[in-house]
């Protein structure tokens, strides 16, 4: 395993990390058994930078992940996140950055998780009812009280990245990023870079659909993907077509088009930790091997002749996803 530095904080972290996310939540049913043991390959290949959040699962997935963190703590470098929650009415869910809630759910986490300290903190989303200064000021209490090491963003525009890095360092920003999910490049990658933050991208397999395994019409009932544009029946035809002149592209290079995939986000700048999902060894083992694979300026260009040749892909997102992303 390749290893990258963590924002300004010298911590080396796999230059792959793991997204655990679907080991509990929004893509099928879960496997806790090949979960745990894909937990564990993990640490096998040196992947030792975590992803989870309160909300996967409904905490379930802290503690499914803390089974295999609490014997290997020093082996981990562990991220969750805070800020979603139940509406009152049990219908949906809302985002509340609020100091006092952030308290109650940053102890709820040490508790699944079952560790006394929280690598990395991320707040989930920016509340636009709380100023994001507000917000990263009571982050930085806990960091003070010994409950957190470093604090990091998600969905966060560039404008409220500065903000909040102004009050206390932002060691890292998770977006989504992909080759299908360019937005980043405008403002945040940049800022990134200039600020030293690690820029982490989630879903950098676009869920799945640039591995040109994924049919779209056999999502199952559940699977977060039957409610976002991309992975509707209008854009099946185009996105079908790219993902297969990419798997040609990586047939070329003798790699999968996932390793493919993720070698062309890792090359596009040194501060970026891609965190690519899956509850599977298998998966987990393609995805490492991408650091192995190195992209010419021709590879480069064909693939962008590719997705200019298909650009029909579809939104990332519904419109109620987009209300709770920060583009202020």
């Amino acid at each position: 395993m390749k290893y990258r530095i963590l924002g300004n904080t010298g911590i080396q972290l796999s230059a792959i990390g793991l997204g655990c996310m679907s080991m509990s939540h929004a893509y099928g049913e879960p496997d806790d058994e090949e979960s745990i043991a894909t937990l564990h390959r993990a640490l096998d290949l040196g992947v030792n930078f975590w992803d989870t959040a309160d909300v996967y699962g409904n905490g379930k997935n802290e503690e499914l992940i803390s089974k295999v963190l609490v014997p290997n703590r020093d082996k981990i470098f562990i991220a969750t996140k805070f800020g979603f929650r139940a509406n009152a009415d049990g219908k949906g869910m809302s985002f509340d950055g609020s100091p006092a809630y952030m308290k109650q759910a940053v102890e709820a986490s040490l508790k699944r998780l079952g560790v006394d300290v929280i690598d990395l903190y991320y707040a989930h989303r920016i509340d636009p009812n709380i100023p994001v200064e507000e917000m990263v000021g009571a982050m930085a209490e806990l960091v003070k009280e010994g409950k957190v090491r470093y604090l990091g963003l998600s969905e966060a525009s560039a404008n409220s990245v500065r903000k909040a890095h102004a009050v206390h360092p932002i060691s890292a920003l998770q977006s989504e990023y992909s080759l299908l999910t360019r937005e980043p490049e405008e403002n945040v990658l940049p800022l990134c870079k200039e600020l030293g933050i690690s820029f982490v991208p989630f879903s950098p397999l676009a869920r799945g659909l640039v591995t040109n395994t994924l049919n779209t019409n056999e999502l199952k009932d559940g699977d977060f993907r039957k409610t976002l544009p991309r992975y509707q029946e209008q854009y099946q035809e185009n996105n079908s077509k790219l993902t297969a002149g990419f798997a040609q592209i990586a047939a070329g290079k003798q790699c999968t088009p996932s390793q493919l995939a993720l070698a062309w986000v890792l090359a596009q700048g040194e501060h970026i930790i891609p965190i690519p999902g899956t509850k599977r060894r298998k998966y987990l083992e393609e995805n490492a091997g991408c650091t192995n694979v190195t992209l010419t300026d021709t590879d480069f260009k064909n693939i962008e002749e590719l997705l200019a040749k298909y650009p029909n892909t579809g939104d990332r997102y519904s419109e109620a996803n987009w209300k709770q992303v920060d583009k202020s």
